[in-house]
């Protein structure tokens, strides 16, 4: 799954930004300070990185600048409450990808994710298959059989988890893990309450349990 690193400080923002994301389908990790948001995108781990420029530390232009020095291809989208045009300068000039003044609309930001994933190759393959079933990743469009299914964006992330690995058991705590962002718990149900969703419209004998150890696709 697709992981964005979200370095910003107000917890109110990240919190906001994180849970739309998630919601998208997308996987988060949150950091708050500058030397922390810099190592983490060094870890080879994130596709994208949605930047602060006032960090606690080194600021948003420093994290840029020490990621760029390492040759580090990254997308960076810069949020910001600067909106003077010398900071947006600044900000391209030094490496970055887009730039969004705050306040922001969520919808804006994730197309503007979505675009810079594009241009990163993140979206190279445009559809995943297994047999009849296929998903579009740029449409966010399922068909089984050549019909339509509509699914909704926490659906559609578990369904892509599935056909990104076809015949493969994947446990509740990977499935949890990738999908929700989310530890463990054993109480939750949430994996088994989604998996049912997606038998329901994709197929009953689509998603296979496998007794003690999580669910398979049969492809």
């Amino acid at each position: 799954m697709t992981s964005i690193l979200i370095v910003e400080d107000e917890e109110r923002i990240s919190g906001f930004v994180s849970k739309g994301l998630r919601a998208a389908g997308y996987s988060t990790t949150v950091v708050a300070e500058g030397d922390e948001g810099l190592a983490q995108a060094l870890s080879g781990s994130h596709d994208l990185v949605l930047l602060d420029i006032g960090l606690p530390g080194i600021d948003g232009f420093e994290v840029l600048r020490r990621l760029r020095a390492r040759d580090s291809r990254l997308p960076v989208i810069l949020l910001t409450a600067r909106t003077a045009v010398a900071d947006t300068v600044a900000g391209l000039d030094g490496g970055a990808n887009d730039y969004i003044p705050k306040p922001f609309r969520f919808d804006e930001l994730l197309a503007r994710v979505r675009s810079r994933l594009r241009e990163a190759g993140q979206v190279a393959t445009p559809a995943l298959r297994a047999g009849d079933l296929s998903l579009d990743l740029r449409t966010r469009r399922a068909e089984v059989g050549g019909a339509s299914v509509d699914l909704s964006a926490r659906e559609f992330a578990l369904a892509e988890e599935f056909l990104r690995h076809p015949e493969q058991v994947l446990s509740r705590e990977q499935l949890l893990s990738r999908v929700w962002g989310l530890d463990f718990d054993p109480g939750s149900n949430v994996v088994d309450v989604y998996v049912r969703y997606l038998r329901n419209k994709l197929g009953a004998d689509r998603i296979e349990t496998v007794r003690g150890m999580g669910y398979r696709l049969r492809a």
